[in-house]
């Protein structure tokens, strides 16, 4: 079992502070995993078995518990009345009003809550109001390219192996299932997809037309690295013979934003200094399930595949990320991480070609300021070009 050091390391970070931690993601990228490994931490540590209570609300066992009240007061009654309680609440939107539940817990002078959960009503304006100043949220991803590599047990990770990940993605079954044979991993990611549209979406959102949602899945999942639009996509599918409007499109795209499906990355002027409303882009949480969706052969649209997986590398790493758009250049992602300092980036296969060289470095070369300015590629070279530093994506992935 891979250790999930990054969020390991914030959950002890908050650790007896009294705040609700949730650990919100896509089903199956470990939410579970994480806090068995996190209760496991505590047990070695000294805390007391009798102190940690933990429940699945998809268990069976727990689906007695129809009012927040009644699962209240069986936690409260089963509390350790020596040193700090730990609660842990795994798939907490199972269970109706479950915000009061949390509300209730939190009060309690001896109680440490830790909540997750796998749709984006747990950040819902609701729920915002109601634990306002109580809450704090960990956003977790599948794995990333090292834990990828950590589980693999590889030694000397290559080029190949990030092709190879490219390929998978980093659903944690999805890739112990890929050890029995590619039928097993297809179908188990083909599944998580449908658990995901019938549990996550179908019961708090109105679908009324299920075959242009899917077809929106779709084109999100063939734009990775493209900007859209809702109006775009909604005449994309009219002239599919598919006709919805662009206010149901935008509706849609919400909704799978509020799922963990896909994330949205706006673009920011530079020059005005400005958050853009249109022309964003749009993210798969998973690469893998991206080539799955759309029936990809293994090694087509690697840069797109590459950026997708840049993206949420520089997600992992605590960054906010836009997308920069600089007078008429395009700046695949402006980051500016926890101390608020900002960093730029641009993404592509190889720079070996003069033409790939002057269009890349044409995004930066009118940037008036002195903030680091990387490319991340596939070549193994890594020179500096009038402050301009090339990566290598293995290595930079890997932190190295």
């Amino acid at each position: 079992m891979i250790k999930r050091e990054t969020y390991l390391s914030r959950l002890r970070e908050l650790k007896d502070i009294q705040l609700i931690k949730v650990v919100t993601g896509v089903r199956r990228c470990g939410k579970s995993t994480l806090l068995q490994q996190f209760m496991e931490e505590l047990l070695l540590s000294g805390v007391s078995a009798g102190n940690i209570q933990s429940y699945n609300l998809e268990e069976p066992e727990n689906a007695d518990f129809e009012h927040w009240k009644d699962f209240y007061f069986h936690i409260k009654n089963h509390l350790s009345g020596q040193g700090m309680n730990y609660i842990f609440l795994d798939e907490i939107q199972m269970l109706h009003n479950f915000e009061r539940l949390l509300d209730g817990l939190h009060i309690l002078k001896n109680v440490d809550v830790y909540v997750t959960g796998s749709n984006a009503y747990l950040l819902s304006s609701e729920l915002a109001t109601i634990l306002t100043g109580r809450a704090i949220t960990i956003e977790m991803y599948p794995f990333s390219f090292s834990e990828y590599i950590a589980y693999s047990s590889v030694e000397n990770p290559s080029e190949m192996d990030l092709i190879n990940y490219m390929q998978t993605g980093g659903f944690p079954q999805a890739l112990e299932l890929k050890k029995i044979s590619h039928f097993a991993f297809e179908n188990y990611l083909k599944g998580l997809y449908t658990t995901i549209i019938e549990k996550d979406i179908k019961p708090r959102n109105a679908i009324y037309n299920e075959v242009a949602f899917d077809n929106i899945v779709r084109f999100l999942s063939d734009s990775t690295g493209s900007r859209i639009s809702a109006n775009s996509i909604a005449n994309y599918l009219t002239h599919k013979k598919d006709g919805i409007d662009e206010k149901t499109v935008s509706r849609y795209i919400s909704i799978l934003n509020k799922s963990y499906l896909f994330y949205h990355a706006s673009r920011f002027d530079l020059k005005g200094k400005k958050i853009l409303k249109t022309q964003g882009k749009e993210y798969i949480v998973d690469t893998g399930f991206r080539n799955v969706l759309l029936g990809r052969e293994q090694l087509s649209d690697l840069g797109h595949m590459l950026e997708n997986i840049v993206y949420f590398e520089l997600l992992r790493r605590g960054n906010t990320v836009w997308i920069g758009k600089n007078a008429d250049r395009e700046i695949d992602f402006l980051s500016k991480d926890t101390a608020g300092y900002i960093s730029y980036y641009q993404v592509c296969l190889t720079m070996r070609e003069e033409i790939v060289r002057e269009r890349e470095f044409s995004a930066f070369l009118k940037l008036k300021d002195h903030h680091p300015k990387i490319i991340i590629t596939l070549d193994l070279e890594e020179p500096t070009y009038n402050g301009i530093v090339q990566r290598n994506a293995t290595k930079w992935l890997l932190g190295l």
